[in-house]
């Protein structure tokens, strides 16, 4: 039966006491029960992006002429991105409202650059990694595209040779991630922008999940690829801020190397009776407090805040990747980059081992190829690695002695 609008108001402490019951099965993302979905900093930055969201709760970044200040806003915002991705003084981009409007937002500058400046016979063609995101697919499906996804090598990363080989005379654009979300590896993107600017086709680098950590990894000092605009031969790049920046979703942003490639990005309508319309994202209706939400966290963190944030992560994942490896039956998967990784069993069934973890309390997310669990960090894990660790060992011998059942639940995203 269907909820009906009721017929008087209610009032507040009833409506927030409904949604109290409402989330009391939720999972306890605070304290790192969850891997992903929830990417929380601590209380303090989590305070400062709902302060400034709600101070622009109700503006509107579309009108541009109308909230001067939004533009200034997120114009600092893009330039700080731009400038963690060794954009120079030339790249230039916009927020939009996710990591999958970002490269929505490419694939159509890439199309359209095509069309201008490479045209194809047939339909055209993305080359991707089979670890590249769905949004790829998603985006083509829409703008009506098509994905030539390839294997990836035995360490999970993109197979740069076989990419190459799976180049058309239709292809316009070559795809790499920094990293793919499945493993959490770095693909060669120098090698893929050697191939890029030798066969003419556009690069976008998706760095969604890595675009505000690996800046602050690489300062720790530890080995990171150059992925981004230091590599010559990308084009474009997505990179979250609601993620590892730590701010209010939905913002992320896409950016180009020059704004030759993100005018492509535009669209503009004039044959109505309200006016010229132009916008560079998807939506109309933008929120300005998902800008100011990112401004004023990236403001608060600064370097040093993000440094100090991405340390904790970081060492969340060397306690925990060094833990499942001693546990008997598990081992992790490759040599992941940053701040994701993933683990399986040559001998247990993961899936019971996930189900297992799901009745202690936590949010196992998981991996298809291979069969495992999927890690993706923030600092509230440092605290609960060991209580973890402990679980997860006491489930991997329950399902070995046969007290846990699995439930044959379905991997998704």
């Amino acid at each position: 039966m269907r909820k009906a609008l009721p017929e008087k108001g209610v009032a507040w402490d009833q409506i927030q006491g409904a949604l109290s019951d409402a989330k009391k099965n939720d999972v306890d993302w605070r304290r790192g029960r969850i891997a992903g979905l929830v990417y929380f900093a601590d209380d303090d930055v989590l305070q400062v992006a709902k302060d400034a969201y709600q101070m622009y709760f109700s503006e509107n970044a579309v009108g541009r002429d109308a909230f001067p200040s939004l533009v200034q806003l997120e114009s600092e915002v893009i330039d700080m991105a731009a400038g963690l991705l060794n954009g120079g003084d030339t790249a230039t981009g916009c927020m939009t409202s996710g990591g999958s409007e970002s490269i929505f937002m490419a694939i159509k500058s890439a199309r359209d650059w095509a069309r201008a400046e490479k045209p194809t016979r047939g339909t055209p063609e993305i080359v991707a990694a089979r670890s590249a995101h769905h949004a790829f697919n998603k985006a083509a499906h829409y703008l009506g595209l098509k994905v030539t996804r390839v294997p990836l090598r035995d360490d999970f990363r993109a197979d740069v040779a076989a990419m190459e080989n799976a180049i058309t005379d239709d292809t316009i654009m070559l795809v790499g991630s920094a990293p793919a979300y499945p493993h959490g590896v770095i693909d060669p993107i120098g090698d893929l922008g050697v191939v890029a600017q030798q066969r003419g086709l556009w690069l976008h680098v998706d760095s969604c999940v890595g675009g505000l950590l690996a800046p602050f990894v690489r300062r720790l000092g530890y080995p990171i690829p150059d992925f981004d605009f230091s590599v010559p031969g990308v084009t474009s790049m997505s990179a979250d801020l609601h993620k590892h920046g730590y701010t209010a979703k939905g913002a992320s942003t896409v950016l180009h190397r020059n704004a030759d490639y993100f005018r492509y990005q535009g669209f503009e309508f004039n044959e109505w009776p309200r006016g010229r319309h132009q916008s560079t994202t998807i939506v109309g209706t933008r929120s300005g407090g998902a800008v100011a939400a990112a401004w004023a966290v990236m403001n608060y963190l600064g370097e040093e805040g993000y440094v100090r944030l991405t340390r904790d992560v970081m060492q969340a994942k060397r306690n925990l990747v060094e833990g499942i490896n001693e546990i008997d039956d598990l081992e992790t998967y490759g040599d992941p980059d940053l701040g994701i990784f993933t683990y399986g069993s040559p001998t247990v069934d993961i899936s019971t081992v996930a189900d297992g973890l799901s009745d202690a309390g936590w949010y196992p997310n998981r991996l298809t190829e291979p069969p495992g669990i999927h890690m993706l960090l923030f600092p509230s894990h440092l605290p609960v690695v060991e209580e973890y660790l402990s679980d997860l060992s006491y489930v991997v011998d329950q399902v070995k002695s046969g007290d846990i059942v699995g439930r044959g639940t379905e991997a998704t995203y």
